[in-house]
């Protein structure tokens, strides 16, 4: 019998563990079974904006109202356990999006010796980048060693590095500092990183909570690191970007406030405050845009080929993962019903900034 998590999509605080049977395979298709996984505040961003950007649609909820539940997608690895595909054998490891459950059916075409796209119907007009698999037995330098920084990182450090190219692209919009808010998240510090290796980027601000802000000055990334309560230190004569990882209306109509026509861009990333989303009268809305990373990749493979953008994002993904190290502390659940016992704290922005959560499933 397979498994599935399920999130309520009105009120994502309740959740469920649903049974249900595979079925059997289609000429093409291949059976995984979900080995590990992580999870972080970026899946409930997921949820959050599930409707809008179609994260539900990925993983239809197995033998549940589709009106009210959905399945959070998650980055982790598989292993092809019942293949019908004559390109693709079991015993396959892979690395890819995958719901929160002991197994998803794939449908592998577009094969490379590195990776696949999976066709299946329902996923053909969703965004293209979650529908690409690697294949990661056939990887050079593959080491399993760094299994869980991937998983944890790698999703939240291409977003990173996407968002630093994009500023550059736009020659940052003529700020001399840069604003990351909810400095403390995995996302944010990926994008720290990633301003941190350009002499010619502004000065770079944290913007982080009471509770976290011995952490984020411990990371030394920041050039200055600033409490929520302290938002109106910052220098508002200077040109200023912001980076929000957070979608917290009262921090964001405050920042907004203190800067004034200093307040050159803002872009919308994260909802790490996702129950403080509702923006006040002081949000300047004309200057901020959401932020959507597969766009940006679609646009970027375009500009460079895809080749030159995997080379440029991977070298920045490995680089960065791997100084991670150095305050990564994992923690790791076994089965669904590990997840659920930590996925309130991660659904309340409880959980240690230094934490990174994976889910065993073996």
């Amino acid at each position: 019998m397979a498994q599935q998590f399920q999130t309520h999509k009105r009120d994502f605080s309740k959740t469920q563990i649903v049974d249900y049977t595979d079925k059997p395979l289609e000429d093409g298709e291949v059976r995984c079974a979900v080995q590990n996984y992580s999870f972080t505040a970026n899946n409930i961003t997921y949820a959050v904006v599930g409707d809008r950007i179609r994260y539900w649609e990925f993983f239809p909820p197995q033998n549940s109202d589709n009106a009210e539940w959905g399945v959070i997608p998650v980055w982790g690895f598989a292993e092809v356990v019942e293949s019908k595909s004559e390109e693709i054998a079991i015993g396959e490891k892979i690395f890819g999006y995958f719901p929160p459950a002991t197994s998803l059916t794939i449908k592998p075409t577009r094969v490379s010796a590195t990776s696949l796209i999976d066709a299946t119907d329902h996923r053909s007009s969703l965004p293209p980048a979650y529908n690409v698999y690697r294949r990661v037995t056939n990887e050079a330098g593959y080491n399993p060693s760094f299994d869980n920084e991937r998983m944890l990182l790698s999703p939240l450090y291409l977003t990173a590095f996407c968002i630093d190219d994009m500023f550059q692209d736009r020659d940052w919009f003529g700020a001399e500092q840069v604003v990351i808010i909810s400095a403390s998240s995995k996302t944010s510090i990926g994008t720290a990183y990633a301003i941190a290796e350009n002499d010619k980027s502004p000065t770079l601000i944290g913007l982080t909570s009471s509770r976290n802000i011995d952490f984020v000055k411990s990371i030394s990334l920041y050039e200055s690191v600033v409490d929520y309560k302290d938002i109106e230190t910052i220098d508002a004569t200077k040109p200023t970007v912001i980076v929000d990882m957070s979608a917290n209306g009262e921090v964001l109509g405050r920042l907004h406030k203190h800067l004034g026509d200093n307040m050159k861009f803002c872009s919308n990333v994260g909802i790490t405050h996702w129950d403080d989303a509702n923006m006040g009268p002081d949000f300047i809305a004309e200057r901020s845009e959401q932020f959507f990373a597969p766009g940006h990749i679609v646009k970027r493979i375009k500009d460079w080929g895809g080749r030159q953008f995997d080379e440029k994002s991977t070298q920045f993904v490995v680089s960065a993962s791997a100084k991670s190290k150095q305050w990564l502390e994992i923690n790791k659940v076994v089965g669904l019903a590990g997840l659920d016992s930590v996925y309130a704290d991660v659904l309340n922005g409880k959980a240690s900034p230094k934490e990174g959560i994976i889910i065993s499933m073996i």
